[in-house]
């Protein structure tokens, strides 16, 4: 009889190299996930919301104040001064993205950081201001 199968060392070799496979692996993997988060979040932050901004402001002629916040992106706002060349929504989808971490994003006109211009940022993984903020002005 000429029974063809896999013996038990051939199996244990196969399960160690399988294991040494996934030990090279998971450490390039790990941390990955925060990293893309960030990448998101300044994506939102330097595109999607910095240009919904810049037509507001080419229709309106200024930014919205920080009262208004972003919702003036969606809807027009009420609150003074009230822009009478409103062309909204800016935002495609019609609604304001949460950040990555499911916290809205920050935004003051004027901004502290950028004079003359809005500050807009996100308080990262803590969810507190810290040196782990994603903005739109230079941090050290």
């Amino acid at each position: 009889m000429n029974k063809q199968a896999f013996t038990l060392i051939e199996i244990m070799l196969v399960v160690i190299i399988i294991g040494v496979l996934v030990a090279m692996v998971v450490p390039n993997l790990a941390g990955r996930g925060d990293q893309a988060r960030k990448v998101a979040a300044q994506t939102d932050i330097e595109s999607n919301l910095s240009a919904a901004l810049d037509l507001y402001k080419l229709d309106t002629a200024a930014y919205p104040t920080t009262e208004q916040g972003l919702a003036a992106l969606i809807n027009q706002p009420t609150a003074a001064p009230v822009p009478t060349k409103w062309s909204g929504p800016y935002l495609k989808k019609k609604k304001i993205p949460k950040d990555p971490w499911s916290r809205d994003y920050a935004y003051a006109f004027p901004g502290t950081h950028n004079s003359g211009e809005y500050d807009l940022f996100s308080l990262g993984p803590d969810g507190v201001e810290s040196k782990d903020d994603i903005t739109n002005w230079e941090t050290e």
